[in-house]
C-alpha cells in the first residue's frame, strides 16, 4: 500500500473519516435518546429500577464545579440529601479524610445500600447512611460544617421545610450547596431565593446558567 493511499484512508475524506463521522452521529443520537428517556421517565424520587439515569453526567453540574462551590475539607462533617447511586458521595467522602464524615439521607433504602456497596468496593469507610425523610432530619442542631443536594430539592414535597431543617443542622457559619438541573422538578433560581429566605437562609452565590446551576446558601446573619 502506498503512502498516498494510506493518507486517503486515514484522512478526513477517507473511509476512516467517514467511519468517525458515523460514530459521532451515533453517539449524538444515543445522548439525545438518553436525555429524552430521562425527561419522559422522570419521577420523584427516582425509583431504584431507574438508577442508571442518576449516573448520567449533567452539563454544568460537574464534580469539578461541585468541588469549587462546596469546598470540602479534611475533618469536616458534611451532609448529603438524596445521594442516589453515590455519584457525588463517592467523590466527596474521600476529601474529608479519616477524621471526617459524610452523612447521606435518602427515603429509599435500596439507594443507600447501593452507595454502601460502591463505597466498600472503593475502600471508603466514612459514609454513614440514614433512611429518613428530609423534612425531619435526625441530627442535633449545629451538627454539620456543610450540606448539599444535587437535583434533589425539587423532588421533595415541602422544600421550604427541608431548607429550614438544613438551616437547623448547619453550624452558624455553615454552607449549603443546592444543584438544580432543568427538568419537571427544577426549582428556578428566583424561587430558590424566596424559599431560602423563608427558611432563614440567603443565596450568597449562583454558578452556571439558570437551567443548570449551583447555588451557595448561608444562614442569614452569618
Amino acid at each position: 500500500m502506498t503512502m498516498v493511499h494510506q493518507r486517503r484512508l486515514d484522512g478526513p475524506d477517507g473511509r476512516w473519516g467517514e467511519m468517525m463521522r458515523h460514530a459521532r452521529a451515533l453517539i449524538g443520537a444515543g445522548a439525545a435518546a438518553a436525555v429524552a428517556t430521562w425527561w419522559f421517565t422522570d419521577s420523584a424520587p427516582y425509583p431504584y429500577s431507574q438508577r442508571w439515569l442518576l449516573d448520567l453526567p449533567l452539563p454544568f453540574l460537574t464534580l469539578r464545579r461541585l468541588d469549587r462551590v462546596l469546598r470540602a475539607r479534611e475533618g469536616e462533617r458534611i451532609l448529603e440529601i438524596g445521594p442516589g447511586t453515590g455519584l457525588q458521595s463517592l467523590h466527596v467522602a474521600p476529601q474529608l479524610g479519616p477524621d471526617g464524615r459524610l452523612d447521606i439521607v435518602d427515603v429509599q433504602p435500596e439507594m443507600l445500600d447501593h452507595v454502601g456497596r460502591r463505597a466498600k468496593e472503593r475502600g471508603i469507610d466514612n459514609i454513614v447512611p440514614s433512611c429518613t425523610d428530609a423534612h425531619e432530619l435526625p441530627y442535633a442542631d449545629d451538627s454539620f460544617d456543610a450540606a448539599y443536594l444535587v437535583t434533589a430539592l425539587g423532588e421533595i414535597p415541602d422544600p421550604t421545610r427541608t431548607l429550614a431543617e438544613l438551616r437547623r443542622v448547619l453550624k452558624p457559619f455553615g454552607r449549603l450547596v443546592v444543584g438544580e438541573f432543568f427538568d419537571r422538578h427544577q426549582i428556578r433560581p428566583s424561587t430558590l431565593i424566596a424559599l431560602a429566605e423563608e427558611a432563614g437562609l440567603r443565596v450568597a452565590r449562583l454558578y452556571g446558567p439558570p437551567f443548570a446551576y449551583y447555588a451557595v446558601l448561608r444562614p442569614i446573619g452569618a
